[in-house]
């Protein structure tokens, strides 16, 4: 797959990495298309057209998938590859990110697409609700994030998928399609759609009471600890991170971040296998400041700000890095991380830094986590860019005796014919994608690529 064909150098992107986020909070440029260079996030890819349009509701949305020939719907633009990539029109669903329902009595919330999971999670608390987790950033939108499988942590949290009780989309044929959890089959087909079958609307999502959380961050933990207490590092918190540079023989730091129990209290170990709490709040990457992270030494915080690593009211950085993620079953955790802990001198010196999640498994056909509890290898890297996508088949090709599944929106270089062999509904997907999109309205060059959607 050659990934070079979208990524620019970052030495252009000095400017223009902005232009994206920019143009989605200027309210005069939201009524017309876009005329600039249009970039993703980070501002390592140049999107293929500047025809940008922003429905600012259903029926916009509506006619202007039956009107396009070809398109490709934006949220918060947090892909590291071309997989939201035309070269022809784009759609964003900036502007469709309302609450719609919130019913207490089921615990379901329905929201629009382009809703972003930091808006909704101050929407929830007040209503005394919540999510059952989040991820390190919570400035992603919603419909994105689940369209990926993107996830949290936690030995017992599924993605932010599996929370996705029902969808609303519009297909290829401008039709609007409304798939659930409960009547279905084709509903664990088309959550983590890629895109693909249509244009995501609304999402149905499950919720729970609200809860207290707390976080700590233990420091200089040994690497050899995980060889026979992975699974219980990993499960001492609700949620459980590892960052580490690979620099060292110890992981760097613990993040561990805890639900009260019933008498509102946390019980967070003075030691973790040899690791000590940390004194002051740090951030992933110690040199830079804690202070779009969120609270830690034990302070107790409602869930939505201690679930997330960043505060929703820090802008997260601008550009200039990128990123790649494996995920492996967990009981080969400790052999894959070993075998990338032996690369340490060829990856430290382009990273900032690794970490190292766990996952519940699902259902989700397209899901990295499709019937396996996983544990997932994250790297954020240097933005250089030549050598981190020659980097990437090394890594890859260490973890392929684990059959390594790659996230969907960020850097991989793993084959059509491998992704086939990891993902065993594969083929029914592309059935899915050929009943709702039969002309290909919605597929790309990515899709094309790795998904074979015109197989």
């Amino acid at each position: 797959m050659d990934k070079r064909k979208f990524l620019k150098t970052a030495t252009t992107l000095a400017g223009a990495a902005l232009a994206g986020p920019l143009l989605q909070c200027n309210p005069k440029k939201q009524e017309m298309q876009s005329t600039e260079a249009l970039y993703n996030w980070a501002g390592n890819l140049q999107f293929s057209t500047t025809q940008l349009h922003q429905p600012k509701n259903l029926d916009e949305a509506v006619n202007l998938v039956k009107e396009l020939p070809k398109l490709r719907v934006l949220g918060s633009r947090h892909s590291f590859n071309s997989i939201a990539d035309s070269e022809q029109h784009l759609l964003s669903t900036t502007r469709l990110n309302r609450l719609i329902d919130l019913d207490k009595e089921t615990r379901k919330v329905t929201v629009e697409a382009g809703m972003k999971y930091g808006d909704l999670c101050l929407l929830l608390e007040k209503e005394g609700f919540a999510l059952h987790n989040l991820a390190s950033l919570p400035h992603i939108s919603i419909a994105g994030s689940i369209s990926t499988g993107t996830h949290g942590s936690g030995m017992e949290n599924g993605n932010l998928s599996s929370a996705v009780a029902a969808i609303e989309f519009i297909n290829g044929n401008g039709e609007l399609v409304k798939l659930s959890r409960e009547n279905d089959p084709a509903f664990m087909g088309a959550v983590v759609g890629l895109g693909a079958i249509g244009m995501l609307t609304k999402v149905i999502l499950d919720i729970e009471p609200s809860f207290d959380m707390a976080q700590v961050i233990y420091k200089d933990l040994p690497m050899q600890a995980l060889k026979d207490h992975l699974t219980e590092i990993m499960g001492a918190g609700y949620s459980v991170s590892l960052f580490t540079d690979w620099t060292s023989e110890n992981i760097n730091q613990v993040w561990v971040k805890k639900r009260s129990n019933q008498n509102g209290e946390f019980d967070f170990p003075l030691e973790l296998f040899g690791a000590l709490p940390f004194e002051k709040a740090v951030h992933p990457v110690q040199s830079m400041s804690a202070e779009s992270c969120t609270t830690q030494l034990g302070e107790t915080k409602k869930w939505f700000e201690i679930l997330p690593h960043f505060k929703m009211e820090f802008q997260p950085s601008a550009g200039k890095e990128l990123q790649s993620e494996y995920f492996i079953p967990i009981e080969h955790a400790y052999e894959a991380i070993s075998s990338i802990q032996e690369m340490a001198k060829e990856i430290s010196p382009l990273l900032f830094i690794s970490e190292i999640r766990s996952i519940k498994a699902d259902e989700l056909w397209l899901s990295p986590c499709y019937k396996r509890d996983a544990i997932a290898i994250h790297t954020t890297w240097k933005q250089e860019i030549p050598e981190v996508m020659e980097i990437l088949p090394k890594m890859e090709a260490r973890l392929a005796p684990f059959q390594a599944r790659p996230h969907w929106a960020k850097l991989f270089t793993i084959s059509p014919s491998e992704l086939e062999n990891r993902y065993p509904k594969l083929n029914d997907f592309r059935k899915l994608v050929q009943e709702h999109d039969p002309k290909g309205k919605f597929q790309n060059h990515f899709m094309e690529e790795n998904i074979s959607v015109n197989a």
